[in-house]
Order: structure tokens, then C-alpha cells, then sequence
């Protein structure tokens, strides 16, 4: 067993503050002054404790570092895990934390590195006090309450395990904390940390409640940890493993609180759109909204109880364009409000139908295991969705732009069309609607502002679809999927279509923006392959090295011990 160093890899009393700081799930005023002694005493202090848990997992889509933070370098956290992936490219308001992603300069020193090391680790410490004390407790309101507090714990040490092993490999697993500091850690084999994350999902699982309509909004239930449980066995792909995370998606699947929406609910029932859309609508993320697909939602509503701060989650900043430097056009809540457009769509997937733009400067590039070209042909000007997707509608892509600007009469009314200029300028270009956010009071607002639904039962009918490819079973594995796509409305795909890459295509048009794509990309072993084939800006630059990030150089000064760096870094000694 080893130990938690509290200043280099994680600051277990975090929690505390952060859960003081912010407005919970609870209703009760905590108190101003707690400390792990005088809290961690009866359920109600565990209920802070878990409370802090939720806070530290959400910050990872803080911006600027309020309320205890650990993601505080300028753009959202979020991008670098899309950004150099076959899904977007950088925009020309560079932000100087995006750019060693996306120019593959990435080193042990890089702000972003380090940040999600200290973020992810900061999780895990927290989630080690509360364990610890959980132990010394016997003040209980209900039986019960031990053991689900220790779930939410070991539920929230897997969540931040399975970032650690995807961006880093092999890391410590650490599973207590002690002092004095512990300054000799060693990186455990990252088969031995998936089996240990799985170990706490299994836990989790059990002792999570079961009904989602019985918990508080943003609560974990047993079907978030099958949830993640069936990735995580996808990403380990041990003997019987394919097998296990079918079974768990399966599980989520077949009970009866969630199903896909497939019906106008919400805010903006009445109003133009889709029902697809209504779950991107504000305050639509939550089942008292009626959205029964959302399986874990994160709380982000601001200047709501349990709500996030104003600099959380800055995804419009992230893909939204940044259309009002053109002249013409004014701030406005319609349009999504301030974007900056820090990333933006890839041509080969979104496509130029409906827009002057051409697809010059983007080619498909076939390659081989080595990275090799084969052969290079110009992509489809329709992009990878069907005619009639209606995640393609007018209410989830914004094609057509319309000149606003009362301060223009002569332009006012008329389109703007979106041409390759201004699209490589991402000034315009086809824009998810998912992330528009607007307040006419308060038009520069920066962040979401929405609740985000982390996971979601279309992920899950792909990642049992992803389990059942894994098997070689391509008849099942299109039934999965076809799921989806008939909610989209579009054809079934067939048992011979039915490959990983086609997967990956429908992930991009159920989940875009949304996943992970980086973390897609590693655990399917196309990462490397995609980037090279659809990706202009990183083909030539992204080395096989680059599918794992450095291990941050603080770290490494840290430990007295030996803690090797990743290969092709700086510091790697072979």
C-alpha cells in the first residue's frame, strides 16, 4: 500500500475549502471554520465532505481558478483533450496554454500537464480523507450512510485514475494518505491502476443508490459507475474483459429510469427546434427538466443553489465563432453570445455543404500502421452526416449566418456568407449549437453556464456497441448503434459498415464536443492513425511518443526515488 504525499501530488484538506466556498447540494449554511476533525463527525459533515468531491471534479472545466480550482491557465481545460485530434484545429486567437497541443511542443513543463496531474491528484487526496474517516466514524444518520459515502469517494478516485492513466500511463496508485511526506513514489504499471480503478467502480456500483428520481440533482447513482465501469473495462481489454463491459452498459441500458429522448420536453418545447437540441437548451440537462437520457450530470447553472462560478466551463469560448469582430455583426444571445472561437471544426467531418467555403487545404489522407502515406483524395463536401440527421438541423449546426447590427443598415438583414477566409479566421464558420450561451443582460459573459451532462445513455448504446466490435460481433454491435442513429433519424448502418472507424464517425456526430476525443482516440489504439489521415494542422507533426503526455517535471523533482519520464521527452533515459 502506498501513501499520499499531501504537498507534491494531492492536498486532501482542499476539499474542506472548496465545499465552505461554494453552495452545495445541501440547504444548511456550513459553518466558516472546518477542519477534517470537527467535520468528518457525522453523516452531515460527510455529506460536506462529498459535496467538496463534486466541486473538485467539476473544476476541471474551471477557467481561472475560483473557489479552490486547479484548472487556471487561460483556456478551458477542456480543448486540450479535443484539440489535435481528428475533431478540430486550433483558431487564430491562440491562446499561449493551447498552442504546445496543437504544434505538438507539449514538454514536462507545459501548464496543462502539470495542471491535470495536480487536479487529478487533488481529487484522489480528497477522496482519501474522506475514506480515512469514514473508518473513524461511527455517528451515522441511516446504516447506510458509510458505505455510500465511500462509494461517492471511490467512485470520484476512479474518475481521476482514468484521466491519469489515459493522458499519462503508468502512474502511482496511491491509497491513503500520510505524514510525514512521502517523497519516494514509483509509476505502477497501468494494468495494475485500471485494475484498481475497476475494483473501486465494482465497489461503487453496489453501493450507489439505484434510483435517480430519489437523489439530488448532480448526485451519482449505481448506473454512472456501469456507466464508466464499461469503458474502463473497453480501455483495460483484459481476457473477459469485452464481455464485462458489455454487460455493464448493458445494465444501464435495459433499466428503467433512462431512455433516449426522442420527443420535444423542456424550456423551449414550444419554441423552433428539435428534441435533440432541447437537451442543450438551458436548464433542459437535469431529469426534473424531463430529460430522461442524462445519466450524471454536472452542476454548472450560475447563481444557482450548487451552481458553478462565473469562469466554469468555457466551451462557447472554446467552439463558438468569434463573428462579432465582423463588421456587421453585434454581440447577441441568439448568435450564442461571446465566442472566441479558441477551436473550431474540421472540414472532413462537418462538411462546407450550404456555405461558399471550398474544401482546399484539406485532404483524407490514407495511411498505414507506421504513419506512412498511401494515397490522399479530397473530402466530401457533405461532411460525414446523413440527409435528414437532425443533428445536423438547423437547431444543432448554425450554417446560415444573418448580418445583426442595427449600427449597419446596409448590411443588416442580409447573409454573411461563410467562405474559407473566415472560416480559417474562425470568424464564421458551421457552429455547434450546443454551446451557445447568451444573456442579454450581460452579453460578455464568458462561460456555458448550463448544466453538463456528463454522461448520457447515447454514449452508453456506443460503448456497448464498442464492446461488441471488440468480441467481432458487428451484427450486435450495429444494433447498438442503430439506436442512435434512428433516434437521429437517419438509415441503419449494416452488419458489413459496422467497423471502429464508422463508431468513431458516429461519436463525432451524437457526442461532438461533449467527449472526450482524446481519451476515444487512445482507448481504441486511433489516435495516431486519425490524426494522420483527417487531421492538416497536427498529420505531420503528431510522433507515436505523443499518445501518452509527459509526466510533469515538478513530479519528477519531487521524488527522490527513480520516476522515469515518458518516452520521447525530455528527461526519458531509455
Amino acid at each position: 500500500m502506498k501513501t499520499m504525499n499531501y504537498i507534491k501530488i494531492g492536498i486532501a484538506s482542499s476539499i474542506l475549502s472548496i465545499a465552505a466556498g461554494c453552495t452545495s447540494f445541501l440547504e444548511e449554511e456550513l459553518k466558516s471554520s472546518l477542519a477534517p476533525d470537527n467535520t468528518y463527525t457525522s453523516s452531515l459533515g460527510f455529506e460536506v465532505g462529498s459535496t467538496g468531491l463534486y466541486a473538485i471534479a467539476r473544476s476541471e472545466y474551471n477557467t481561472w481558478g475560483e473557489n479552490g480550482a486547479f484548472m487556471h491557465n487561460g483556456a478551458c481545460a477542456y480543448e486540450v483533450l479535443q484539440i489535435s485530434t481528428d475533431l478540430c484545429r486550433m483558431g487564430t486567437v491562440r491562446d499561449g496554454s493551447l498552442v504546445p497541443f496543437a504544434e505538438m511542443t507539449l514538454n514536462p513543463s507545459t501548464l496543462f500537464v502539470g495542471s491535470y496531474w495536480n487536479w487529478a491528484f487533488n481529487l484522489i487526496g480528497s477522496a482519501h480523507e474522506l475514506l480515512i474517516y469514514s473508518e473513524k466514524n461511527d455517528n451515522w444518520d441511516y446504516p447506510t450512510d458509510k458505505q455510500l459515502y465511500q462509494a461517492e469517494a471511490r467512485f470520484f478516485r476512479a474518475y481521476a485514475y482514468r484521466t491519469l492513466v489515459y493522458l499519462y500511463g503508468d502512474v502511482p496508485w496511491v491509497e491513503t494518505i500520510q505524514k510525514p511526506f512521502l517523497l519516494s513514489f514509483s509509476r505502477d504499471p497501468k494494468i495494475e491502476v485500471l485494475g484498481n480503478i475497476i475494483k473501486d467502480l465494482e465497489f461503487a456500483k453496489t453501493y450507489l443508490p439505484d434510483n435517480p428520481d430519489n437523489v439530488k440533482e448532480g448526485k451519482l447513482t449505481t448506473w454512472a459507475a456501469r456507466h464508466l465501469l464499461s469503458e474502463m473495462y473497453l480501455l483495460r481489454g483484459a481476457e473477459g474483459d469485452y464481455k464485462l463491459a458489455e454487460e455493464n452498459a448493458q445494465d444501464v441500458i435495459d433499466c428503467p429510469y433512462y431512455s433516449l429522448v426522442k420527443s420535444r420536453y423542456g424550456n423551449a418545447k414550444n419554441d423552433p427546434g428539435d428534441y435533440f437540441s432541447d437537451m442543450f437548451v438551458e436548464n433542459n440537462q437535469n431529469r426534473s427538466a424531463g430529460n430522461t437520457e442524462s445519466i450524471w450530470v454536472m452542476q454548472f447553472q450560475y447563481n444557482t443553489v450548487g451552481g458553478g462560478t462565473n469562469s466554469d466551463d468555457w466551451t462557447r469560448r472554446a467552439w463558438n465563432p468569434q463573428y462579432h469582430a465582423i463588421d456587421g455583426f453585434a454581440l447577441a444571445d441568439s448568435l450564442g453570445g461571446r465566442g472566441l472561437a479558441q477551436i473550431y471544426p474540421l472540414k472532413w467531418w462537418i462538411g462546407v455543404k450550404g456555405t461558399n467555403a471550398t474544401t482546399t487545404g484539406e485532404t483524407i489522407k490514407d495511411v498505414d500502421e507506421m504513419g506512412n502515406m498511401l494515397s490522399s483524395s479530397p473530402i466530401s463536401p457533405d461532411g460525414i452526416f446523413e440527409d435528414g440527421d437532425i443533428r445536423n438541423s438547423e437547431y444543432n449546426i448554425k450554417r446560415n449566418w444573418y448580418y445583426n447590427n442595427p449600427l449597419t443598415p446596409n448590411k443588416l438583414g442580409q447573409k454573411c456568407p461563410i467562405d474559407d477566409k473566415s472560416w480559417s479566421q474562425a470568424q464564421l464558420f458551421p457552429a455547434l449549437k450546443k454551446f451557445f450561451f447568451g444573456k442579454e443582460e450581460n452579453l460578455q459573459l464568458t462561460g456555458a453556464y448550463k448544466d453538463r451532462m456528463k454522461f448520457r445513455l447515447a454514449e452508453t448504446y456506443l460503448l456497448l456497441a464498442e464492446a461488441y466490435l471488440r468480441q467481432d460481433m458487428p451484427d450486435k454491435a450495429a444494433d447498438a448503434v442503430n439506436e442512435v442513429r434512428r433516434r437521429a433519424k437517419v438509415s441503419d448502418v449494416s452488419d458489413e459498415e459496422m467497423t471502429m472507424d464508422f463508431l468513431l464517425d458516429e461519436r463525432i456526430r451524437e457526442l461532438y464536443g461533449e467527449e472526450s476525443r482524446r481519451f476515444t482516440l487512445v482507448r481504441t489504439g486511433k489516435l495516431l492513425e486519425r490524426v494522420r489521415k483527417y487531421n492538416p494542422e497536427a498529420r505531420d507533426l503528431i510522433q507515436d511518443f505523443h499518445v501518452l503526455w509527459p509526466i510533469p517535471q515538478a513530479i519528477r523533482d519531487a521524488n527522490v526515488g527513480n520516476f522515469p519520464q515518458n518516452p520521447g521527452y525530455e528527461g526519458y533515459e531509455g
